[in-house]
């Protein structure tokens, strides 16, 4: 087991007040030791109505790394082997154990944002090929990053398609300036309201959609270790791995105006989860989607349940033996 896991509650933080540890995106530096609160939450509804349990909601360090690796997929570089990775997913409802494993990692340096999954499944199944395909219809690991005003959300199968999404929250659409922003123009095609999936009304209110937005420089690799669509053998899983650019990810930033990139321990909101076509036989309770940080409820889309990210500037090869 890797020495550098990590999976511990934030209740130490407690003190500090529960009012900021569930803010939408970076939670700055929070408390003594952690620097200065940077925001204030637009909506303390979402505490009172939050359907995850917050005090169990996962805490993970991010290394830095000063060799970016190779996005191929393959997950072989030494810094992958080092980087923590986080528990087995569970249920997303439930928060039950999964039949198969599923582990995710982030690391970063000053570039990029690195994120990888391991994703057991003895029979790779896919379908689409089409970029922004309705990916969740297929089985596919996503990831989400929330700002205090705005959320991304990428998807990507066993193929390779990626679909990515930006939401911005309706109340903040204005006042955020979102509006004066080319690519969230009230025109721009692919914009649409979103009232959420399992969990709605959110107490934030809505979120304007932009299907169409890409973030700029993405790269993302998938390795399969086996065939995918073919049931005559038994296959090992996939491996997913992803670079994304603080340069597009900054965006996240105009609502709260979080360091980009982060600084020593500035903490983030993200959410890694997977979704099968499949479940796994009752008693089992198993909702077809799993989750690091579950969310009580059939919803990805609940940036309060999403796990802390802290970002360290400790090279993760210090840890190299």
């Amino acid at each position: 087991m890797n020495k550098l896991f990590f999976h511990v509650p934030l209740i130490t933080l407690a003190t500090f007040g529960i009012a900021y540890l569930l803010t939408w995106g970076s939670l700055g530096n929070l408390g003594k030791g952690f620097g200065n609160i940077e925001y204030v939450p637009r909506s303390m509804d979402t505490i009172k109505y939050s359907p995850c349990a917050q005090f169990e909601i996962p805490n993970y360090q991010a290394y830095k790394i000063s060799n970016a690796p190779k996005i191929d997929g393959r997950l072989d570089e030494l810094e992958w082997q080092l980087a923590p990775r986080s528990p087995s997913f569970r249920d997303l409802i439930s928060g039950s154990g999964t039949i198969h494993d599923t582990h995710a990692a982030v690391l970063w340096d000053d570039e990029f944002l690195y994120v990888a999954y391991w994703v057991e499944e003895p029979n790779l199944q896919a379908s689409i090929t089409e970029r922004d395909g309705l990916i969740y219809q297929d089985n596919d690991v996503e990831l989400f990053i929330a700002g205090q005003d705005a959320y991304y959300e990428f998807e990507i199968n066993a193929y390779g398609t990626i679909y990515e999404v930006f939401f911005i929250w309706e109340e903040a659409y204005i006042t955020g300036g979102y509006d004066t922003m080319t690519d969230f123009g009230i025109d721009e095609p692919g914009r649409r309201i979103f009232n959420g999936v399992g969990y709605k009304p959110h107490p934030r209110g809505l979120r304007i959609g932009f299907w169409n937005w890409d973030l700029k420089g993405l790269r993302s690799a998938v390795f399969a270790d086996g065939t995918i669509n073919d049931d005559r053998d038994r296959d090992r899983g996939w491996t997913v791995e992803l670079a994304l650019p603080w340069s597009s990810i900054s965006v996240l930033a105009k609502g709260d105006n979080r360091s980009i990139p982060p600084r020593h321990k500035d903490i983030w909101r993200m959410d890694f989860s997977r979704f099968n076509q499949y479940k796994e036989a009752k008693p089992a309770k198993d909702s077809g989607g799993w989750a690091w940080s579950p969310h009580g409820v059939w919803d990805s889309h609940m940036p309060e349940c999403f796990t802390f990210v802290k970002f360290s500037e400790e090279d993760i090869m210090n840890f190299k033996k």
